[in-house]
């Protein structure tokens, strides 16, 4: 893997606004100045490791699930019958990102992506379109908008009669903007869609969800964590209405999308040249932990309340509401360095399958929501 300088487009703000990246400027989150550079024996090893990962996932899936380790993941018990019919009638999924660190030929999990991830129209359309103007020549690990494409067309039988609507809250740019993609996709792949903000969500009296004006919501994607719809006031109608509203991503993502997978993963997989050691301490309490770790909270968005600790002492670390719950201790994996410059590896899965990657580079230790994106070749 290399880092290059290259230059950019001639008018590539209006090109990626056309193709309706709105985010692009917040924070300097994507120009193109820097690409990274892959061969072909790197692209196996990312995709390779990004299908076995998930397989070890949904092993963890029906491991908690069998055993019932509701507490253990946080989860309120009120929803375990729910998370069970969700995983054993396989709802559908559309989508997922793991986070990789990939240096000197190894590649470790981070953490899992697995309901609410964002950077996907950038991973897909953007640095696609960017690589046929820089060098066509050039091959890229991405076929995220083709399989995206066949696999939602896929998903039309098993979601209920009517239209598929497509959900996030307001004020949120980044997540809009992801929506809308998935939204546009959909309607290639012959759904009738709508959108509706989170908030403008109603139930009506027979515990149907329903827009403002009144009309019955059969399928909806949200963009919007289950920890957080469990706690809502109409968490429990989510129960009621299971045969009414499919909610996509499915409620098994509860479980995919929590950090106690990290620990779950090394304790099922200890053998895995992808897993970290991981171990998980309550509040308050002792436990052993490795001697380098980052410290991460059962649940996070953004980089925030993360710690990196290395020979006891902290080397960096970020603030945030998150870590009641406890935190989780993940032995530390040194990302590559360039100038400063350590890029983490955003892999795909589309309908479960390694779709495409994208990359996020940040100047600190820590990926955060304005880590900088940057495009990649395969030479």
């Amino acid at each position: 893997m290399k880092r290059t300088s290259i230059t950019p487009r001639q008018n590539w703000e209006q090109k990626v606004i056309d193709q309706g990246f709105l985010f692009y400027k917040h924070e300097s989150y994507y120009n193109e100045t820097i690409a990274y550079e892959f061969n072909n024996e790197e692209i196996d090893l990312i995709e390779t490791a990004t299908s076995d990962l998930f397989e070890m996932c949904l092993e963890v899936v029906e491991y908690v699930i069998k055993n019932k380790l509701w507490d253990e993941f946080f989860i309120p018990k009120q929803y375990a019958e729910l998370i069970e019919w969700s995983w054993q009638n396989d709802q559908p999924s559309f989508y997922g990102r793991f986070d990789l660190a990939f240096n000197n030929g190894q590649v470790k999990l981070l953490e899992f992506n697995a309901d609410t991830p964002t950077s996907l129209l950038e991973s897909s359309v953007i640095q696609w379109y960017w690589l046929q103007d820089y060098n066509k020549s050039y091959d890229q690990f991405n076929s995220i908008h083709e399989k995206l494409l066949v696999h939602l067309s896929e998903c039309r039988q098993h979601l209920l009669p009517g239209s598929l609507f497509f959900s996030c809250v307001q004020d949120n740019l980044e997540d809009f903007m992801n929506v809308k993609y998935l939204q546009d996709a959909a309607d290639q792949a012959g759904f009738n869609t709508d959108f509706i903000y989170i908030d403008d969500i109603s139930i009506n009296s027979a515990s149907q969800f329903i827009t403002p004006s009144g009309m019955q919501i059969p399928n909806i994607f949200k963009l919007y964590p289950y920890e957080w719809l469990f706690n809502e006031k109409f968490g429990p109608n989510l129960i009621s209405s299971r045969d009414q509203c499919y909610w996509i991503e499915p409620q098994y993502k509860a479980i995919l999308s929590n950090k106690m997978l990290l620990k779950y993963l090394w304790d099922l997989f200890p053998d895995s040249p992808y897993i970290l050691p991981c171990t998980f301490i309550k509040p308050g309490a002792s436990g052993d932990r490795p001697l380098h770790y980052v410290k991460k909270p059962v649940y996070s968005r953004e980089g925030a309340n993360i710690s990196i600790v290395v020979n006891g002492e902290v080397i960096e670390q970020t603030t945030g509401d998150y870590g009641e719950e406890g935190f989780l201790y993940q032995q530390y994996f040194s990302l590559p360095d360039f100038d400063s410059n350590r890029p983490v590896i955003g892999s795909w899965l589309i309908g479960g399958k390694a779709a495409g990657m994208g990359i996020r580079e940040s100047s600190g230790l820590i990926t955060n929501n304005v880590s900088r994106f940057c495009p990649h070749y395969i030479k």
